[in-house]
């Protein structure tokens, strides 16, 4: 068994007891999915894990309330390449644990941190921003003592970023959008959700970044790009609830991004709760006008 490279665990009860029964089975375990449907795993069972699985890379904790400080204590020492690592919902976990956790774990790429708001604090942000420079996902969803100070340090240290989730980070202003827009060139997915300190300056900064690299490309870049809008650029932006926002500001960013879309079909640039800005609209619309009056003109020709 110790050739498997890949486990999930969907396991309804004695959760703990099989992952320490199981662990030292599998020395060569990559990718570890511990699902359980009802929250039961303790840092016995992680501890067993680190002990055995030095290979981890990639590892799913979510909704694992029970666990302390002692299972990412454990995963530092055991787990050094880590690369994935779902820690949602685990709100035991101090800033101080998660901070031992990066300096060790210095291959991180995708960290889920959503309602870890003990762990992610402005200081383990910090921490993350020095030690994971490959850092391209992170989820801080509702870390509501998350300020503008560790998303700027973020942005300056980790411009791999692709995705970035601060929806209920309600702390948080123009100036942690404005640090990402100028530090993260890759960013494909904003969550900005119910950040009602977002104001128009932020949106019309990731706008003039936009226009501003389409401008440093090369001719040859510019047109070699052309047709392939769907991978450069902001492709998902939730500002739902953001309703300082107007629709002037907002339109610029679907403007320069060719990718984010209000059509039903292809919903990315999700506005509900911002009454004001229904009047925005993505490309697709423009489009199917057109196409309207296009189709009406040849309709009145045929008479």
């Amino acid at each position: 068994m110790g050739s498997h490279e890949s486990l999930l665990l969907v396991c309804q009860d004695h959760m703990n007891e099989l992952v320490i029964s199981l662990a030292h089975k599998f020395t060569k375990l990559q990718v570890l999915s511990l699902r359980q449907i009802k929250p039961q795993l303790e840092d016995s069972a992680v501890e067993a894990v680190a002990n055995s699985c030095h290979d981890l890379r990639e590892l799913d904790l979510s909704r694992s309330f029970r666990l302390s400080d002692r299972s990412l204590y454990a995963l530092a020492h055991g787990c050094p390449h880590l690369t994935r690592l779902n820690i949602s919902g685990c709100s035991n976990f101090s800033d101080a644990a998660l901070i031992y956790l990066t300096s060790q774990c210095k291959n991180l790429k995708c960290l889920n941190l959503c309602g870890c708001v003990r762990a992610a604090s402005d200081r383990a942000l910090q921490a993350i921003a020095r030690n994971c420079s490959q850092l391209q996902s992170l989820n801080l969803g509702w870390c509501d003592t998350v300020t503008d100070g560790g998303v700027t340090s973020l942005a300056s240290g980790c411009p791999e970023l692709r995705a970035v989730d601060l929806c209920g980070c309600v702390l948080i202003t123009d100036e942690s959008v404005v640090a990402l827009a100028n530090g993260c060139p890759h960013l494909r997915s904003l969550g900005l959700y119910y950040c009602q300190n977002i104001t128009d300056r932020a949106m019309y900064s990731l706008a003039e970044n936009s226009r501003i690299r389409s401008k440093g490309m090369s001719w040859d870049t510019a047109k070699s790009s052309r047709g392939r809008d769907d991978k450069d650029g902001l492709a998902s932006l939730n500002i739902s609830q953001c309703t300082a926002l107007t629709p002037p500001a907002v339109q610029a960013v679907c403007d320069s991004f060719p990718a984010l879309h209000t059509c039903p079909e292809r919903h990315s640039l999700i506005i509900s709760g911002c009454l004001s800005l229904t009047a925005v609209h993505c490309a697709c619309a423009h489009h199917r006008h057109r196409a309207g009056a296009g189709r009406a003109i040849l309709s009145n020709h045929a008479y």
